[in-house]
């Protein structure tokens, strides 16, 4: 049974979503040798752009998970998909299914927003990340972002109906 996770619209310069920012960016550094170094502006992360958002286990922040709108990405006919960025579960509240409930909430907010598809772009050495997205109907597509001339790079999109 899914954990009670309370999740709250915040901005990525909030002290509970910096401390989490910089903990993905260090698991990045773990499993890529650096850090994400993807154009990020956090107006993008902001309404009318996108959202960002904190999930918290009783008061302790614990998860995190953002989108943004990429009209310059076309995939599974949008033309204004909403995507994916700053998934992460702390470690210490991992396979308590926060990850698919952080999902689930970014689908619904982008969708009321006006997306009709949402995207992203992980990688081959978070296959955790692979098997939630394609667990959740998402499936691949032709790479876009920052790393798509990567080999280890992967991208999926599901049409939020």
């Amino acid at each position: 049974m899914p954990a009670d996770l309370r999740i709250e619209q915040v901005p990525i310069t909030h002290p509970d979503a910096r401390v989490l920012v910089d903990a993905v960016q260090q698991e990045y550094v773990v499993r890529y040798g650096g850090p994400d170094h993807s154009p990020l502006v956090p107006d993008d992360l902001a309404p009318p752009s996108g959202a960002f958002y904190v999930g918290y286990l009783d008061d302790a922040p614990v998860a995190t998970g953002a989108w943004r709108f990429r009209d310059d990405v076309e995939r599974l006919g949008s033309t204004r998909p909403a995507e994916v960025k700053r998934m992460y579960v702390a470690p210490s509240a991992r396979r308590q299914a926060l990850a698919h409930l952080m999902l689930a909430h970014l689908e619904d907010s982008a969708r009321a927003a006006g997306a009709d598809v949402m995207i992203l772009e992980t990688g081959t050495a978070q296959p955790e990340a692979m098997e939630l997205y394609v667990g959740a109907g998402y499936e691949p597509v032709e790479p876009f972002g920052h790393y798509r001339w990567s080999p280890q790079n992967r991208c999926y999109a599901r049409r939020l109906g």
